[in-house]
């Protein structure tokens, strides 16, 4: 595939991603509320909000593994130090998760309405703060490196 029709195909990819989200997020800030006189009140498509999360960041994970799987499979014919490195990333990775599931809180929430009381759970809610957590700290090493580009493009100059 050229980098021409990559880029296209990642674009259009992008801008589909982002009219369903906006979409998404429209129905549940404009959609209404279940009970209008409820003290709390809950959107009438907090359920599609969430779904929609879970498939994208399943689609993530997924793709991440897919696409760090094959660029080792491919670099450790060509370069083995290079696929060693992929390969270090994605242990990392699992890593993290692990740590951040072990992290995670699994202390039940109180005043959860009946809808939402099977996702709390002490499997849920450490699924829930592992991913929190997981943010932080991939946010963290992304503002990080850029702070570090930044600091070695000056020094190179």
């Amino acid at each position: 595939m050229a980098v021409t029709q990559i880029r296209r195909f990642s674009s259009w990819t992008l801008l589909l991603v982002m009219i369903i989200s906006v979409g998404v997020l429209a129905l549940f800030y404009l959609g209404g509320v279940v009970d209008p006189a409820a003290e709390t009140k809950e959107p009438i498509y907090t359920s599609e909000l969430l779904y929609w999360c879970y498939l994208i960041a399943a689609v993530t994970i997924v793709g991440m593994l897919v696409f760090g799987i094959l660029q080792f499979v491919s670099s450790l014919q060509a370069k083995p130090k290079a696929a060693l490195g992929s390969l270090i990333v994605l242990i990392v990775f699992a890593g993290l998760l692990v740590i951040t599931y072990v992290l995670g809180d699994a202390t039940p929430l109180p005043n959860i309405n009946t809808d939402s009381a099977h996702f709390n759970t002490e499997k849920w809610l450490k699924i829930s703060d592992m991913w929190i957590y997981s943010i932080y700290v991939v946010l963290f090493l992304c503002i990080l490196a850029m702070i570090a580009g930044s600091i070695k493009s000056v020094l190179k100059k």
